[in-house]
């Protein structure tokens, strides 16, 4: 099997045993880190579809992971507490915004549509702070949560743990599948030569644009998830810093690699932890660990952690057998 599938595989192991295994060592706190790291991981997963599969680099993803919270928050206060329904009213709005924003923003390309991303995520931000009913800049803190049919099997830390931990597996395993089928082929075909790939005669602008509701809609089940861990949603989720987080995850762990997005994710939450622990500015020593990483590891973590497993190979993909 590929090392990589065996040490990721260790990985959601031990995720999975955490919370069985830190409270009775007295290290509960961790597990609000790992929630935390794995709520990241899931909005970066589905943002490194969109970069590291398509090329196309966004600058307002976090908006959708406040589209996500709002939705579910704005449901919970107008009594609907069924998670399912929350999840089904996130997924439409996000999915909605998405093909809106994502129909306008695809005429464009390279800088240009990061640009624009960027624009329509500050849009969200400003729409956001101007909800005075729920909160407006300061936010709204929830006095109740959402249940499963009446229960509170999904309000408990340590359900809540798992159910964000399946989230996570499910996340990484469906966008994997996406990448390694046509769908992500024709992603990369038309990111490394979109001319040619048009005249194949694939439809580059449907297929980016499937992808962008689709990686939309995964960043706003990681919103959706923060605001049942958090009890508080804030416009500040929408704040293009937590974009350029996302981004920074991505291209840290590895554009376009298989465990990328999940890397990133644990070392960013570890890294902040343990320099803010020593130093309040701790971001005056991330910001040159991170020149640092992008100097001496081009290919991100997953690269210097297996370097024999690449996603692609001269940045040659190929699309019913033919070279794009």
């Amino acid at each position: 099997m590929d090392r990589s599938l065996l040490v990721m595989a260790l990985v959601f192991v031990l995720l999975l045993a955490a919370p069985f295994v830190l409270p009775p060592l007295g290290q509960s706190y961790l597990l609000s880190l790992l929630i935390k790291a794995m709520l990241l991981a899931i909005a970066a997963i589905s943002l490194d579809l969109l970069v590291g599969q398509g090329g196309m680099i966004s600058l307002g993803h976090a908006a959708f992971v406040a589209i996500g919270a709002y939705t579910a928050a704005i449901g919970l206060e107008s009594g609907i507490e069924n998670i399912l329904v929350l999840l089904l009213l996130a997924l439409l709005v996000s999915g909605l915004c998405a093909l809106v924003t994502g129909a306008l923003a695809l005429r464009t390309t390279g800088v240009y549509f990061l640009m624009i991303t960027l624009a329509f995520g500050q849009m969200i931000y400003f729409t956001l702070t101007s909800l005075a009913p729920y909160g407006g800049d300061d936010g709204l803190t929830l006095w109740s949560l959402a249940t499963f049919f009446g229960s509170d099997v999904v309000q408990g830390s340590g359900q809540l743990y798992l159910i964000i931990l399946l989230t996570l597996l499910a996340s990484w395993w469906g966008v994997q599948r996406l990448s390694n089928a046509r769908f992500g082929r024709v992603l990369r075909a038309a990111r490394d030569n979109p001319d040619r790939t048009e005249i194949m005669g694939f439809s580059i602008f449907r297929f980016r644009l499937t992808a962008y509701v689709i990686a939309g809609m995964i960043a706003a089940v990681s919103g959706l998830l923060t605001m049942q861990h958090a009890e508080f949603v804030s416009p500040a989720m929408a704040a293009w810093q937590r974009s350029g987080d996302l981004l920074v995850i991505v291209v840290l762990g590895g554009l376009g690699t298989r465990n990328g997005a999940l890397l990133g994710a644990l070392f960013l939450v570890i890294v902040e932890e343990v320099l803010g622990s020593f130093l309040h500015e701790w971001r005056l020593i991330y910001g040159p660990l991170l020149v640092l990483m992008a100097l001496h590891a081009k290919g991100g973590l997953s690269h210097l952690l297996f370097p024999a497993n690449r996603t692609e190979k001269a940045g040659v993909t190929r699309v019913n057998g033919e070279q794009a």
